[in-house]
């Protein structure tokens, strides 16, 4: 019973994250066909893309409110069936219902992500909880490549884009189906929060049979005291440290610019000599695959080192590698217009997400292509975490004149930047944050600091390519790294660690730190 109960929660947060992030990468492929088969103008494909942002931003308003209010299984179960509606209505042969669709999807993948990790923080003791959390990131990168697989395997399919849309169905109804067998958790407030307390108490039996949590742990559930939003602004419970440290988490996360230094792969991996089409799409993939190497590494250590070292340790490494590509980029001159012309061109837009729930999410894969029919033409087109729309980052001067010793170093560094931000910031920013907060306002505070998430990844996006016309791709790293070592410092004197510990012996500690 109890080995069984954790495997379904494993099964639960690892299909979670799939679902997330075939999500944020399968548009990047759909929106090729999408364009050609509907004639889509850059302003439409922007909606297509952005309409997936807008139901996540939607959602994280008012996302808090209902796992607080409805609970987290209740939360996860009706995300599912949202998904599973919104998958549908993507399928017919409609503009409008794409958009609607995408707003659906977007909406219900943002609650799904929230109560998720709340979800499995609060189903299983210390010792697992670090390595379940984690397993929603691996989910999440693994849903990163599938998609990406999927878009390789029917990119000359006849609406191919369908099939790419409608197979989130099925990890969709897996999840649907195997928490169903999952009792709720004890994270419900008011009357929830009574029955909650005594599932909690038999799952913890079973799982570990003996009394990890003990008596005094339902007895912490059931006089919980009660917390407004406000609370999380007040000192009370020192509940203002514990705010700003999950908005440092975030806003560190996105401005250190890993997703954008993704932005950059397809143009490093030309340099080095991947030039063809299987070529570029081998090495994206091959990229992705250290992701899920390293998320693996971080889900197995996160019990065992600690969250403070393999946050501190993975940005330190960001760090290090981002400056080490500001100095050896040089000067680069990027060309970033996007050309419209259905005729000639496939439609490009301004980036609009790189989605880290992210992720997030985290997830963060680059695909370079050549067209056949256009042999003038390069199209690379990027997703992270949630997407971009397609657009054409291509450089019309060298850098700098790099010999190919240089250039293999600016890969490495690449491959570097990804596996320590798939190490840190990917998974510990979630599972820091599922931690640090009472139950009875967990989840209106991950809905709020997953709001300046997706506020963050929208500065950094949208003020990308502008940021390099005015201080140049040199200087961008540069400064994406000295934003690195703040966050170092930052996490050094305020991040606490949770390793092995409950989350009421963590709320108690937090509450008397100052």
């Amino acid at each position: 019973m109890g080995c069984s109960t954790l495997a379904l929660s494993s099964v639960v947060s690892t299909l979670g994250g799939l679902v997330f992030g075939y999500e944020l990468g399968i548009i990047s492929g759909a929106l090729l066909q999408l364009q050609a088969e509907f004639r889509l103008t850059c302003v439409q494909q922007e909606a297509v893309v952005s309409a997936l942002l807008i139901g996540a931003l939607l959602a994280s308003l008012v996302g808090g409110w209902l796992i607080d209010r409805y609970g987290r299984r209740n939360s996860i179960l009706h995300s599912n069936v949202l998904i599973l509606a919104g998958s549908l209505i993507l399928v017919s042969n409609s503009y409008l219902a794409l958009v609607v669709g995408r707003i659906t999807v977007g909406f219900a993948m943002c609650i799904s992500s929230m109560s998720c990790c709340i979800f499995v923080s609060e189903m299983v003791t210390p010792k697992h909880r670090g390595f379940l959390v984690t397993l929603y990131e691996v989910g999440i990168t693994v849903g990163i490549l599938g998609a990406y697989a999927i878009n390789y395997i029917l990119s000359d399919a006849r609406q191919g884009w369908k099939y790419m849309f409608g197979l989130a169905i099925v990890p969709t109804l897996a999840q649907f189906v195997s928490i169903w067998f999952l009792p709720s958790n004890a994270g419900t407030p008011a009357a929830g929060q009574r029955a909650g307390a005594q599932s909690q108490r038999g799952l913890i039996h079973s799982i570990e049979n003996h009394k990890v949590e003990n008596s005094a742990h339902v007895s912490n559930i059931l006089d919980n005291p009660q917390y407004s939003f406000l609370h999380l602004f007040q000192q009370k419970d020192n509940m203002r440290t514990r705010t700003t440290i999950a908005l440092g988490l975030v806003i560190f996360q996105q401005f250190t610019g890993q997703p954008n230094v993704l932005f950059y792969s397809s143009t490093i991996f030309h340099s080095v000599g991947f030039k063809s089409n299987a070529s570029a799409v081998l090495a994206s993939l091959g990229l992705g695959v250290v992701k899920v190497i390293a998320t693996l590494v971080s889900m197995v250590f996160a019990d065992r080192v600690g969250r403070r070292p393999l946050l501190i340790g993975g940005c330190t490494v960001m760090s290090v590698c981002l400056i080490t590509i500001g100095l050896l980029s040089g000067r680069s001159v990027v060309n970033t217009k996007t050309p419209c012309n259905a005729g000639d061109y496939v439609n490009n837009s301004t980036p609009l997400s790189q989605l880290t729930v992210e992720n997030q999410s985290s997830f963060d894969i680059s695909v370079s292509q050549r067209l056949g029919r256009h042999d003038r033409t390069e199209v690379r087109h990027i997703a992270y975490d949630a997407e971009r729309s397609l657009g054409t980052l291509m450089p019309v001067a060298s850098p700098a004149v790099h010999n190919g010793v240089v250039n293999w170093i600016i890969l490495l560094c690449m491959m570097a930047v990804v596996s320590a931000y798939s190490v840190g910031f990917g998974p510990m920013t979630w599972l820091i944050l599922s931690e640090i907060f009472p139950a009875a306002v967990r989840g209106r505070a991950f809905a709020f600091t997953n709001c300046f998430n997706w506020a963050a990844n929208l500065i950094v996006t949208f003020s990308f390519l502008n940021v390099i016309n005015v201080i140049g791709l040199s200087g961008t790293f540069l400064s994406y790294g000295l934003i690195g070592v703040g966050a170092v410092v930052f996490f050094y004197f305020m991040l606490p660690e949770t390793k092995g510990k409950s989350l009421e012996q963590i709320d108690r500690e937090l509450c008397l730190k100052r």
